[in-house]
C-alpha cells in the first residue's frame, strides 16, 4: 500500500509553472490603455455621469 499524497501547495505549484511556462505577465499593458483614465480603468466622463443629479 502506498502512503496517501499530500496536496502541493498554492505557492509551490505556482513557482513550478512558472518554471515551465514562465510568468504570465500583465493583463494590460500601458499602451493599451488611455493615458486619459486613471488606474482603475474608468476615466472622467464616467465619474462625471455617475454624479447624482442633486449633487448638481
Amino acid at each position: 500500500m502506498t502512503p496517501p499524497v499530500e496536496p502541493e501547495p498554492e505557492w509551490k505549484r505556482r513557482r513550478r509553472l512558472a518554471a515551465v511556462f514562465g510568468d504570465g505577465g500583465p493583463d494590460q499593458t500601458s499602451d493599451d490603455r488611455d493615458p486619459r483614465e486613471d488606474g482603475s480603468g474608468k476615466g472622467d466622463d464616467w465619474y462625471r455621469d455617475q454624479v447624482p443629479p442633486h449633487h448638481g
